[in-house]
């Protein structure tokens, strides 16, 4: 029986592309996009408990424990598996909220991972992506735990190998409303499907090479409203070609070599968070269900 799981892992991911191919009745959106996993990452702690709670030990200014994605992970597994155990969770969090780069989601998964695990529950990957949906749409993409070629809400995944690439990431420190930007009236609803064929063909070496085929919905509608987003498009600009990821704010470029990505981030503006990444080829804890 697993009392402790320690230094869980919790990394981000970059949308390669993301385009929004149409919207549902009830008002949720269709999209296309690829998830790459990266080496930046949030490391979560667990420790068993018997009395059946779920505490999480250091929460967030300003986020109360109950609206945590980790605390509803571990309620949502108790709650289906009908476990009498509980857990205390702790994060280090290093990944900024809000930043399009899936930090609550990927955090959640890693709970609901590292659960079923500790709570020996054995419950397959696909059952565990059906439940991670209902916290978010990009959780059963961390669940999932391969880079992957999605569509419909995020959920309907293909795996797919993408070679090792480097980023530099860049969050300026802004917060981006998702909901704000899913309602503009002016946000691309209408892009033309892409098959997973097409995109290995013509972007899974440089989605950026591709002639403007390839490109974020979202990131005109982020740009306009919020210029610190757009300003660091623009500084990128000055040398290479970046993207926003998910609905902003981070913002990313692909680089060769390592420390080609370095030598970008040792320019960067003060008042912005850069990191230096590596793509992942899956989740470090996919051998957790």
């Amino acid at each position: 029986m697993y009392e402790i799981l320690r230094d869980c892992p919790a990394p981000a991911k970059l949308n390669l592309f993301l385009h929004i191919v149409g919207r549902r009745p009830n008002g949720y959106h269709e999209l296309q996009t690829v998830f790459q996993l990266i080496d930046w990452a949030d490391t979560l702690h667990f420790e068993r408990r018997d009395d059946g709670r779920i505490v999480h030990t250091n929460p967030l200014p300003g986020v109360p424990p109950e609206t945590d994605l980790t605390v509803r992970a571990a309620q949502l597994l108790q709650a289906h598996c009908g476990v009498r155990f509980g857990v205390d969770i702790g994060i280090e969090k290093r990944l900024p909220a809000g930043g399009g780069i899936g930090g609550g989601s990927s955090d959640a998964a890693t709970t609901l991972l590292a659960l079923n695990r500790m709570w020996q529950l054995d419950l397959p990957r696909e059952t565990l992506q059906t439940l991670a949906l209902q916290l978010g749409a990009d959780v059963p993409f961390f669940v999932f735990g391969r880079n992957a070629f999605a569509q419909g809400l995020g959920e309907d995944l293909q795996a797919i190998d993408l070679p090792q690439r480097h980023f530099l990431v860049v969050n300026p420190r802004t917060h981006v409303a998702t909901n704000k930007i899913f309602s503009d009236p002016l946000l691309t609803r209408d892009s033309k499907i892409v098959t997973m064929a097409f995109f290995l063909e013509h972007a899974s070496k440089n989605v950026f090479e591709t002639d403007g085929i390839f490109r974020n919905d979202m990131q005109a509608v982020v740009t306009r409203e919020y210029a610190e987003v757009a300003a660091v498009i623009d500084w990128f600009r000055t040398f290479t070609t970046a993207r926003m990821t998910g609905s902003g704010a981070s913002v990313f470029a692909v680089f060769d070599a390592k420390a080609e990505a370095e030598a970008a981030c040792k320019r960067l503006p003060e008042r912005w968070i850069g990191q230096v990444t590596t793509s992942l080829a899956e989740h470090p804890m996919f051998a957790f269900a």
